[in-house]
């Protein structure tokens, strides 16, 4: 299968502005792509790339003065059989987790995981561990939180979607992320593109999408708890602890985004 992926975002910036901006696809899917996503900017400007702490890639500028465009644009190749599903997988005790899980048992700027402990094992502590209690802990999440783009909320933290009961995908998955977070179970915030491919229409306009994923099994597996159903098209572009360390734009200093446009598509068979 082939997907069309990319985004163009355009703000209005009062004076030259620094920027960085993680919107590449990530480096686990590289082999995947067609073509590079190089990150285009109109105006023009130099670009400076690097690594940062979790191995995503970010892009610094200074983004000029009035009108600035950010785009991306590829075709990535996709098995096209959606997220994989490993019921048998087991939770790994703390003291036999490879060292770079153990970051992601801790609390964070979003998953309080000391406010949300108590409630985690009361609610969860007595599902069997392993892939069902993560699955049981999406299921809360999912069946509890009312999704809304008028509910979104850069100051929102997991205990405020558990008290508010409302929010967007990135909410959902802070709030489930914390919740195993607090169980002993590793788990990274992830973004990216997640397609509505195989999906009745009509389809939703294309969006960035916030999911998690969980370490069973020695290995790292997805959830989703604002879908809570396997997806086709499912493209890392970040993970780290929360968002805070995954900003798909960065802006250091006051600047007004007037358009936005995600591309998540099948794209045709080539013969």
């Amino acid at each position: 299968m082939r997907i069309h992926v990319g985004c163009e975002m355009t703000y209005e910036f009062p004076q030259p502005t620094p920027v960085i901006a993680m919107l590449n696809v990530h480096a686990s899917r590289f082999s995947d792509l067609e073509r590079p996503d190089y990150l285009i900017t109109s105006p023009a400007a130099p670009l400076d790339g690097y690594r940062d702490s979790f191995g995503n890639w970010c892009n610094r500028m200074v983004a000029p003065a009035g009108r600035f465009t950010l785009k991306t644009d590829t075709i990535v190749r996709d098995h096209g059989s959606g997220d994989t599903r490993e019921a048998d997988a087991q939770e790994i005790a703390v003291e036999k987790l490879p060292p770079d899980g153990l970051l992601f048992l801790l609390g964070s700027r979003y998953c309080e995981t000391d406010r949300l402990s108590p409630i985690a094992w009361d609610l969860f502590g007595h599902v069997k561990p392993g892939w069902g209690r993560v699955q049981a802990i999406c299921d809360y999440v999912h069946d509890h939180i009312t999704f809304g783009y008028e509910h979104a909320r850069p100051t929102r933290t997991a205990f405020d979607v558990f008290e508010e009961q409302q929010g967007v995908c990135r909410d959902y998955a802070h709030l489930a992320i914390a919740f195993c977070r607090c169980l002993n179970i590793p788990t990274r915030y992830c973004n990216g593109y997640v397609s509505d491919i195989g999906l009745p229409l009509p389809h939703a306009p294309g969006d960035f999408a916030a999911w998690m994923e969980v370490y069973l099994g020695g290995r790292w597996h997805t959830f989703d708890p604002r879908n809570n159903s396997p997806r086709i098209g499912r493209i890392l572009i970040a993970y780290g602890r929360d968002a805070a360390d995954v900003p798909l734009t960065l802006t250091f200093g006051a600047n007004t985004l007037t358009s936005f446009r995600v591309t998540t598509e099948e794209a045709p068979i080539i013969s």
